[in-house]
């Protein structure tokens, strides 16, 4: 397969807001959500344009995609490098960590069944010290 240029878009006040409105949270966010909290803060952004900038950021490697178990996508401002996430089943809070045995695992399995460039994607998912306080301290 032949690698595809990378396509340079054009940045728009909209791509920006919600570049903006990511860049302040650790969690994976619906669009939905991050509409509505775009909205609350007053900007007029329509629904369809958060998810259309949502979808190309993805496009573009500048956003994580996960998919809740119920099927919603959620996303995240990630940094650029592979890496994994470590994902609150009750806060949502994401850590971003480095697998180097998962990578190592990918590369082997995949070896060892005959194919070659092994690509994946690892989410853990547990819950994180502030919840696990939090729910020890309830009654």
């Amino acid at each position: 397969m032949v690698p595809q240029p990378q396509r340079v878009r054009r940045s728009s006040r909209q791509r920006d807001a919600v570049q903006e409105s990511l860049a302040g949270t650790d969690a994976f966010v619906s669009a939905q959500d991050l509409y509505a909290s775009m909205r609350e803060q007053g900007n007029p952004i329509g629904l369809a344009t958060v998810y259309r900038a949502l979808q190309n950021m993805v496009e573009d490697d500048e956003v994580d995609v996960l998919r809740t178990d119920d099927g919603e996508a959620v996303y995240r401002r990630c940094s650029p490098s592979h890496h994994h996430h470590l994902v609150c089943r009750r806060c949502g809070r994401t850590v971003e960590v480095e697998g180097p045995d998962v990578e190592s695992w990918a590369s082997t399995v995949a070896a060892a069944h005959g194919f070659t460039a092994p690509d994946h994607v690892v989410e853990v998912f547990g819950t994180c010290a502030d919840c696990t306080r939090a729910e020890a301290a309830q009654p």
